[in-house]
């Protein structure tokens, strides 16, 4: 966990398997796991075909349902350098990726625009994007080089730079150009290198640009943006801003390397010497306020129109009983009854006024040629108002007054915005799981001062959000931590269970890593930050559960295919109604005492028809899907189970088939040396001298192993007794202790060769040592089998073509990995146990487990090739891994797993994140996806049997035998009311609770 990196995927597009260097690179199991370096950084994703790619969020409103959504993807994908479009309903955002070279995004705006909804870009501040190691180009001044002798020393330096791609120095401008990756080497590194090679170097500008938007405090006067223009053109590192006087906001693009964010905003209020104050959006506290406005415009749509509609209902349905209010309402005013005039003016208001947001969004619809549930609104209130004006014309004409239905369009416009305005505060309800996310960073933090000499001089309280990387924090008891960071000072224990689930305190002392968001409880701590903004851990988790609920499960096209024709068959099935109750009562096929005495087969079969256009609903099966898979995965975020989308959703419900690599997914992943045996007559102690020399080359866990263990042999009871002390004399005494090395090698799979004093040593597995004609003695041989036998790992030493000895090592078992095990069985789901270990190993380890089918001796390039020999019969493959070369396989499978503390390109393979690296989440992620998808299918069943009995109920079928008609204005509020059950339906998914293991097992526990 301390080091987790996530890295959201688009949906739809799992990465590539990692190859080249990736397939090289063998399991961190025990033996056979030698890698070159694990240090080295994963291979460089393929260029997007077609040149550069950009990324725009955008803000879309005035979308209702999936038809909408499908007119905004086809409006936007049709332009020209569109590559990739995902709107989301709920969130009323959407992505596109672009060709900028071909599109803009002034393109994109338009094209939303055009298909009848308004669009707003968000700024890149808004968006929480983890950034990948990507590479940055930077100019640095570089004085004192006088010869060409002198600019080749210093790229020479430069390039040997670990993090350093390239390097250009030109002698006659003093400048330096590097290609950098600010994740492996920062600004102030590569100056130092240079000024300690005995030059004088300073930091200009980079490639890097930001883009932030600042609200502003004091912004009133044209005196006052002057001001503030004067103040950001002098601005070192900012490269263009544009000034919002309405909204009183400033966006800016800036070069991070050069200037901080912090530098700015205090740069406004110094130079403005108090009068601006400048402060960064929170853009997620802009998105509630969003939501908040949505839902208020709502209510006083609704307050109106139940204003307007009451009254109406009254002079129907109540007055004509009350003798003098009667009396009243049916006094002549012209040709007209006082009663209908006013009936008609009020329900003019509703129709007109407050249902225009019903005629825009219809127009916008059929204008580009779709259908949506405002089309079938403005139909059955159009044709209710538009018959009872007729009506009321022909009566005050001809004298002949037949029914009015005016108060049938108002009571059908009030029920409907009271549905959407439930519907808007339910679906609010799903995204519950970002804002407690977002609501876990605090909202300011207290940065240490420290004078020129380095020493801390006070304390300044701060924004949280311009906190910098190197940063020093001071976090109180019982405060949140601010950003990720290391402790340099102080012991507390911190609560990570916001985060990762783990509800045990965790101690932390100097060197510990923190996330930012946890809680501090005890002592005093500093906190030095490393990752701010969107590199931290909680923003990645963030914007993983966005993506996912940007995404669509693959059940949802059924849905959005039968919304695309549902409103056309809706309207012809009410067309049907209308000509069958009119023929058959033209032709007398049922009796006149059907209707009332003043109305007729006409009037009578319009009701009927409008009904059925009226109480039909393509709402409530758009939101089936997106609901719950906004729910669920806010859900899952909160259990420390990431979910990248709601295809990953839908395809682990149905898993056969779990596959566990084993080190550092069944094991702990961390090696111990059990035992060292020689069999020569080298000293032991100079046996673990040799191979802790040849292993100190090495970055892999197993090298790790084998240099502690001799460390201790050679140092125990000379160790300071602090934790630090001991690194700090381990350090002191590396160089001395250990032998040279020279011409240093690891092979993939089977270990590593040097040579010291001139002599080849040899160390790793049985292949390596027989590859190389060194013979094992039968005693070793024995030895070796006996460890293999109890899961111990032997590595076999060879020194100058003889064989010298051995050492065992042991990876522990996770202590919940047999009970999950088991419990998967209970699920009907089958344990596989994939590693690159000997068979002997990984069977022993297997029995501990309980797992029966086991791959043994698998090359990371082959761990792909189990995996989809397990799909060839059409099975559901799940792949939980950890390592750099467990990500071909966690991209073949057909559910990728990455455990938490895994590297960063396994989790970029990978569809889940189980971010605790607790096995017990691959329980709890499956069963997750069976409950979520359990309720989608009901919602499903919900919306289709709705609308299945609903629309014969509203066209009159059980009319002839109980004499049993749904008025329109009803028909209006089950429409309504049918959304927002579907809705609620999904929110019941946040009642979920994890499995218990004893449940699971069917354990009873006394």
């Amino acid at each position: 966990m301390a080091h987790l990196q996530l890295s959201a995927v688009a949906a739809g597009g799992r990465p590539a398997a990692a190859g080249g260097g990736a397939d090289e690179m063998e399991d961190v199991a025990l033996l056979d796991a030698y890698d070159e370096e694990m240090g080295a950084p994963p291979p460089p994703a393929p260029a997007a075909a077609g040149g550069e790619e950009a990324e725009a969020h955008v803000r879309v409103t005035g979308m209702t349902c999936s038809a909408c959504t499908s007119a905004v993807e086809a409006a936007v994908s049709a332009r020209r350098g569109v590559r990739r479009v995902a709107v989301s309903l709920l969130q009323n955002r959407a992505r596109v990726a672009y060709d900028p070279a071909l599109a803009k995004v002034e393109d994109i705006i338009e094209a939303i625009e055009d298909a009848g909804f308004e669009a707003e870009i968000i700024p890149d501040s808004a968006v929480s994007q983890p950034k990948s190691q990507k590479t940055l180009s930077a100019q640095f001044r570089i004085g004192g080089m006088t010869c060409a002798n002198c600019v080749n020393s210093v790229e020479g330096i430069l390039r040997k730079l670990p993090g350093v791609k390239g390097a250009v120095v030109a002698l006659a401008t003093s400048l330096g150009e590097v290609e950098y990756v600010p994740s492996d080497i920062s600004k102030d590194e590569i100056v130092q290198a240079i000024e300690d090679a005995g030059f004088e170097a300073a930091f200009l500008q980079s490639s890097e640009q930001d883009k932030v938007l600042l609200g502003l405090v004091g912004l009133h006067t044209e005196r006052d943006v002057d001001v503030l223009h004067d103040i950001l053109k002098k601005l070192v590192g900012l490269r263009q801003f544009d000034v919002n006087t309405t909204l009183s906001e400033v966006e800016i693009v800036f070069d991070p390397e050069a200037v901080g964010l912090r530098s700015i905003v205090d740069t406004i209020e110094m130079e403005s010497n108090g009068r601006l104050k400048a402060h960064v959006q929170n853009p997620y506290a802009r998105g509630a306020s969003n939501d908040a406005q949505e839902a208020s415009k709502m209510l006083n749509l609704l307050r109106s129109s139940l204003f307007l509609s009451i009254p109406v209902f009254f002079i129907r349905m109540v007055c004509p009983s009350i003798p003098f209010i009667s009396a009243l309402l049916s006094m002549h005013c012209g040709p007209f009854l006082m009663g209908d005039l006013l009936k008609w003016i009020l329900v003019s208001i509703v129709q007109f006024v407050v249902g225009k947001r019903f005629y825009v969004a219809a127009y916008r619809a059929l204008r580009h040629g779709s259908t949506n549930m405002d089309v079938l609104v403005v139909l059955g209130t159009t044709a209710s108002y538009v018959y009872s004006v007729c009506a009321l014309l022909y009566g005050a004409v001809t004298g002949y007054r037949p029914p009015v239905y005016f108060e049938t369009s108002a009571m059908i416009i009030t029920f409907v915005l009271f549905g959407k305005y439930l519907e808007v505060l339910a679906k609010g309800k799903t995204s519950d799981a970002i804002k407690k996310l977002v609501e876990l960073v605090p909202a300011t933090a207290l940065l240490l001062l420290k004078d020129k000499e380095g020493k801390y001089v006070g304390e300044r309280e701060i924004d949280a959000l311009l906190v910098q990387p190197g940063d020093v924090l001071k976090v109180l008891p019982g405060s949140k931590i601010p950003a990720d960071g290391v402790v340099v000072w102080g012991t507390s224990h911190v609560n990570e269970s916001m985060i990762t689930g783990e509800s045990a305190p965790i101690p932390k002392e100097v060197s510990s890593v923190v996330i930012g968001g946890t809680i501090n409880l005890h002592g005093v701590l500093h906190v030095q930050a490393t990752k701010v903004g969107s590199g931290t851990v909680l923003s990645q988790i963030i914007s993983l559960v966005e993506t996912a609920q940007m995404s669509k499960a693959p059940i949802q096209k059924l849905a959005d295919y039968v919304a695309s024709i549902f409103v056309p068959i809706v309207i012809t099935l009410s067309v049907v109604t209308f000509s069958v109750w009119f023929f058959c009562g033209w032709f007398g096929a049922y009796p006149n005492s059907w209707f009332a005495e003043n109305s007729n087969c006409f009037v009578f079969s319009l009701m009927f028809a409008i009904s059925v256009v009226v109480i039909a609903c393509p709402c409530a099966l758009g939101l089936a899907t997106p609901t719950a898979v906004m729910v669920a995965t806010g859900i899952g975020a909160n259990h420390g189970v990431l979910v990248k989308g709601g295809d990953a959703l839908e395809r682990a419900q149905n898993i056969n088939y779990v596959i566990f690599d084993k080190t550092g997914t069944l094991t702990q992943g961390k090696a111990v040396v059990t035992t060292a045996k020689v069999f020569s007559g080298m000293d032991l102690g100079d046996f673990l001298t040799l191979v802790a020399s040849a292993e100190a080359s090495s970055e892999h866990p197993i090298a790790k192993a084998v240099l502690d263990y001799a460390f201790h042999f050679h140092f125990f009871g000379k160790l300071p007794s602090s934790k630090d002390g001991i690194e700090q004399r381990k350090e002191e005494v590396l160089s001395r202790w250990l032998l040279e090395v020279e011409d240093f090698s690891a092979i993939p799979g089977k270990g590593i060769q040097c040579f010291i004093n001139g002599k080849s040593v040899l160390v790793g597995n049985r292949t390596l040592i027989t590859e190389n004609s060194v013979s094992i003695p039968p005693e070793a041989e024995s030895f070796l089998v006996e460890l293999e036998s109890n899961a111990k790992t032997g590595i076999l030493v060879a020194y100058d073509s003889s064989f010298v000895g051995l050492m065992g090592i042991t990876d522990p078992l996770k202590r919940e990995a047999a009970v999950v095990v088991e419990g998967l069985k209970k699920l009907g789901v089958h344990p596989v146990m994939l590693t690159g270990d000997n068979w002997r190993t990984a069977q022993a380890v297997a029995r501990e487990v309980g797992i029966e089918d086991v791959r043994a001796e698998v090359m990371p390039a082959g761990k792909a090739d189990v995996v989809r020999s397990l799909q060839k019969d059409g099975s559901i493959v799940a792949m939980v891994g950890d390592g750099i070369n467990d990500s071909p396989a966690l991209a073949a499978a057909d559910v990728g797993m990455a455990i938490g503390g895994g590297t960063d390109i396994a989790i970029e393979a990978a569809d889940y994140v189980l971010v605790r690296n607790n096995l017990e989440d691959v329980i709890t992620a499956i069963d997750l996806s069976r409950k979520t998808f359990s309720r989608i299918r009901w919602n499903y069943f919900f919306a289709m049997a709705y609308n299945v009995v609903a629309i014969p109920v509203a066209a009159g079928a059980l009319f002839p035998f109980t004499g049993l008609q749904m008025p329109p204005w009803l028909a209006g509020a089950c429409m309504a009311f049918s959304s927002v059950s579907v809705v609620c339906s999904s929110l019941l998914l946040r009642t979920y609770r994890k499995p218990r293991l004893t449940t699971v097992l069917q354990i009873t526990v006394e």
